[in-house]
């Protein structure tokens, strides 16, 4: 069996969302524990491979070709028609199939953000993900989506049928790779190197971002869906609380010492959330990092008091995993999939109420028994979720569909 991938969205240096998704599951297509009986993978590209995927080998190559404009629409199918061997399925790990293929297709559809938002997208980009999306879904065999919520969504707004959509939940970087401090589990108390890594980590983010106390962690790209702005008025509330007129307690204890850290990348529409801190008062407290490299996350999310996703909408909420993974209790919205990721091991909110936001910061602040135990749960729903699962239920798919 010959399975082609377009490689492209894994072929990046800043890998999230889509990127890591589709890094992650070449790294383990390409393991030995999740081989197929007798399967070969091509997997396409328009720029060299970077040196962090997968090496050639017998089992394991790579086509470089262009031109690089409308390269799925255009250079993608005429490759796949006129050059041999043709694979017997063709996985995208994104919305967009090849238009024209001479082989089944397979696709992974990450969430419908842009059904339920468009007024949070940039025209031209609307217009490709709905009509892309469409074609793709329409005549993929298969639609991969990393969550049961996602597959509501695709299988209402596609009008697909049921056994079409396949959940495959995404994995967590239980190894972040080239980490300077990262263990490959969770340390224990008889283990002397834990308070060693713990000092070296807190240095780091000490002398390289000027974090110097305690801090509340938001990760994730700049963009409305991701409710930042209203998160940054919460925590202004916390800071202020004589300013909290519908909260439980407007007389709670000011958290003057405590600053909001925001690990990302702009992405869109990014204005306002740059605005917010200085709108709401806190532009002393509230820090934007841009990208930070995966190896010095695991410093953030072990040293933060609470890491806090309040999303409108997410396809899955894989920093709500990585926080747990990394003994860091959670804060998140009660909407679309991200009960799925957090299960009983996070504190729920409406992402559209400021106060109901700044009371469970506080409650997360001021309860540090809280704490330990959704840190305790947290270690226990991260077992749920692998990278190896992940790609082993793609793999599955895959296969069936090249048989048929």
């Amino acid at each position: 069996m010959l399975i082609g991938i377009d490689g492209n969205e894994a072929n990046v240096e800043k890998r999230v969302g889509i990127g890591e998704y589709a890094f992650e599951l070449l790294r383990q297509f390409s393991s030995s524990k999740c081989k197929v009986q007798s399967a070969k993978f091509i997997v396409y590209l328009k720029e060299k491979p970077r040196g962090d995927l997968p090496k050639v080998n017998g089992n394991w190559s790579y086509k470089v070709f262009g031109p690089k404009k409308l390269w799925t629409q255009f250079a993608l199918p005429f490759n796949l028609y006129t050059n041999k061997p043709k694979p017997d399925v063709f996985f995208t790990p994104s919305h967009y199939a090849p238009r024209l293929a001479p082989c089944p297709t397979v696709i992974s559809i990450m969430d419908l953000s842009y059904v339920h938002f468009p007024e949070m997208f940039k025209k031209s980009d609307l217009f490709q993900l709905k009509n892309w999306t469409a074609y793709s879904a329409k005549n993929a065999k298969k639609i991969l989506t990393i969550s049961k919520a996602s597959k509501d969504d695709i299988i209402k707004v596609y009008k697909v049928p049921e056994d079409k959509v396949v959940v495959t939940y995404p994995g967590v970087k239980f190894e972040i790779r080239n980490s300077k401090f990262e263990t490959n589990s969770r340390p224990k108390a008889d283990q002397p190197m834990a308070e060693k890594f713990k000092m070296q980590m807190t240095k780091l983010i000490s002398e390289k971002y000027g974090i110097k106390g305690d801090y509340i962690l938001f990760v994730g790209t700049l963009q409305p869906r991701k409710n930042i702005v209203r998160l940054i008025e919460a925590f202004s509330l916390v800071c202020h609380p004589e300013r909290s007129e519908g909260s439980r307690d407007s007389s709670a204890t000011p958290q003057n010492d405590m600053e909001l850290i925001i690990v990302g990348k702009k992405g869109w529409l990014y204005e306002e959330i740059l605005e917010a801190p200085k709108k709401f008062g806190v532009q002393d407290k509230v820090k934007f990092l841009d990208f930070v490299p995966d190896e010095e996350l695991p410093s953030f999310y072990k040293n933060a008091l609470c890491f806090v996703l309040p999303s409108l909408y997410e396809g899955f909420g894989l920093p709500v995993l990585e926080a747990m993974k990394y003994g860091c209790p959670v804060i998140t919205s009660n909407v679309s999939s991200l009960p799925e990721a957090g299960g009983d091991a996070a504190l729920y909110v409406d992402p559209k109420d400021v106060s109901d936001i700044a009371d469970n910061l506080r409650l997360m602040i001021e309860k540090p028994q809280l704490r330990k135990e959704l840190i305790k749960k947290g270690y226990e729903q991260v077992k749920k979720f692998s990278w190896e699962k992940t790609a082993k239920e793609t793999l599955k798919t895959l296969e069936e569909v090249a048989k048929k």
